[in-house]
C-alpha cells in the first residue's frame, strides 16, 4: 500500500555524489567499516546486537564533532529493515516534524512497517518542538536517532532521555585517523586512489594530531591538500609535511564555553593546581585560553584556589592572585596570559592548606543541623547598659 505521507521521489544519497566532501564519500557503508567507537560498537556490545538484530530502541549519540554519529545513523539506515528519516535540529519546523510523525504512524498502522527518525544536532530543538516527538516514541510509533555534540543530560527533553539509550562517541585516536587517511587514498571509487600520492609519514601524522580526533576535518583536510598540490613530471602528488602544514592550518579545540569541556577543563586546572602538578595545570590553562575562555573567569577561579586550597600554609598567596586578577583586567589580551601563567605556577608551588575553608564547613554545617549558640556574655557589645530588668 502506498505511503499517503511519503514523498514519491526518494531523496538522494549524498554519500555517491562526486562532487560531495571527501569525508562524506568515504563514510562507511557497514559495521565492519566503521572506525573507532569499540566501546560501544565492538562485537557483543549493547549497541552493536541491537542493530545487527534490527531491534535498535530510541537512541541519543552525543560526542564532539566528526566522530560517527551522523555515520552510525546511516550505517543503521542501510542495515534495518524500517523507512529511515532525517530533521535537522536548526532547520526543521514544526510542520515538518508533524508530517513526518504523522507519516510513521500511518506507516506502522497500514503496513506495519517502522520508522527510524535521525534528528541531527538535536539540542537545538526547543522544548516544544522535542517534546512533539515524545507521544510517538513512546507509543512506538517512531524510533528516535538524535545526535548532539552537548550533553543530552542537559540539553535534550528529560522525557525524551528517559525513553533513550545514551551512547557517548569518543574522538578517533591518531592511528585510526591515520588508517583513515590510508583508506581514502586507497580507495579508487570514493576516494582519492585515482590520484597517485605519496603521502610521508610526519605528514600523516600531522593531519591524524591536528584533526584532534575529527574524522571529518582530517579527510576533508586532505582533500585539500590532494586536489591543490601540482603533480611532478611523473603525476605523483608529493604529500609533504609542509602540504600537511598548509591544509590544515590550526586546529580548533573542542569546547563549548557553557558546556561539558568547560567544567571539565577548569576541573582540571584546579585539581591539577592542587595536586602541585604545573606542567598539567599549565596545560590546561593553555587549552582554555587557546578556546577562547574568558580570563576574568580563569582568574577567579585562581583567587579562589589561593585562599581555599592554599590559605594559611602561605598567607602571599590571595595577594598574588588578587593582584593577577586586577592585572588581567588592566592589560587584557594577550599580555594577561603572562601573569595568568604566573599565578598559575605559584599556586602549584606553594604549600596547601584547607584548613580555614573546612573550619568554615563543619561550622555552616553545626548551624544548619543543630541548635544555634547564643553569643556569650564576654563576646557581646558593651558600649551601652544592659538593663537588668528587660
Amino acid at each position: 500500500m502506498q505511503d499517503l505521507f511519503q514523498s514519491s521521489e526518494e531523496p538522494k544519497d549524498e554519500r555517491v555524489s562526486a562532487s560531495a566532501p571527501l569525508a562524506a564519500r568515504m563514510r562507511p557503508r557497514s559495521l565492519e567499516e566503521f572506525v573507532g567507537q569499540e566501546h560501544i560498537l565492538a562485537p557483543g556490545k549493547l549497541l552493536r546486537r541491537a542493530i545487527e538484530a534490527d531491534r535498535l530502541p530510541s537512541v541519543i549519540l552525543s560526542g564532539p564533532p566528526g566522530t560517527g554519529k551522523t555515520t552510525l545513523a546511516h550505517v543503521i539506515a542501510d542495515m534495518t529493515q524500517a523507512k529511515f528519516e532525517r530533521l535537522s535540529g536548526v532547520e526543521s519546523n514544526v510542520a515538518e516534524m508533524r508530517k513526518v510523525v504523522a507519516a510513521a504512524a500511518n506507516r506502522l498502522r497500514t503496513s506495519g512497517k517502522k520508522t527510524i527518525l535521525f534528528v541531527d544536532e538535536i539540542h537545538h530543538f526547543n522544548k516544544a518542538q522535542q517534546d512533539i516527538l515524545l507521544p510517538d516514541v513512546e507509543s512506538g510509533n517512531l524510533r528516535l536517532i538524535g545526535a548532539t555534540t552537548y550533553n543530552p543530560f542537559f540539553y535534550v527533553n528529560s522525557a525524551l532521555v528517559s525513553r533513550s539509550q545514551v551512547f557517548q562517541l569518543e574522538p578517533l585516536k591518531v592511528q585510526q585517523l591515520e588508517a583513515l587517511i590510508d583508506r581514502a587514498l586507497a580507495d579508487k571509487d570514493r576516494g582519492l586512489g585515482n590520484h597517485k600520492v605519496q603521502i610521508d609519514a610526519n605528514a600523516r601524522t600531522h593531519l591524524a594530531k591536528l584533526a584532534d580526533g575529527d574524522a571529518r576535518k582530517c579527510l576533508n583536510a586532505l582533500e585539500v591538500g590532494v586536489l591543490t598540490t601540482p603533480p611532478d613530471k611523473k603525476n605523483v602528488i608529493h604529500f609533504t609535511l609542509a602540504v600537511a602544514e598548509d591544509s590544515i592550518q590550526q586546529k580548533a579545540i573542542v569546547y563549548d564555553k557553557k558546556g561539558d569541556a568547560h567544567y571539565d577543563t577548569i576541573s582540571a586546572f584546579i585539581k591539577s593546581m592542587r595536586a602541585s602538578d604545573e606542567e598539567g595545570a599549565i596545560y590546561w590553562l593553555a587549552k582554555m585560553l587557546h578556546a577562547g575562555e574568558d580570563f576574568r573567569f580563569i582568574a577567579r577561579r585562581i583567587v579562589i584556589f589561593a585562599s581555599e586550597d592554599v590559605g594559611l600554609a602561605d598567607p602571599e598567596a590571595l595577594p598574588l592572585a588578587i593582584a593577577t586578577q586586577q592585572a588581567v583586567e588592566f592589560i587584557g589580551l594577550p599580555e594577561a596570559r603572562i601573569p595568568l601563567a604566573h599565578a598559575t605556577a605559584y599556586m602549584c608551588r606553594a604549600k596547601k592548606s584547607r584548613e580555614a575553608y573546612e573550619a568554615l564547613g563543619m561550622a555552616t554545617e553545626e548551624i544548619e543541623s543543630e541548635q544555634t549558640e547564643r553569643v556569650p556574655e564576654n563576646l557581646k557589645n558593651k558600649h551601652f547598659p544592659v538593663n537588668p530588668e528587660g
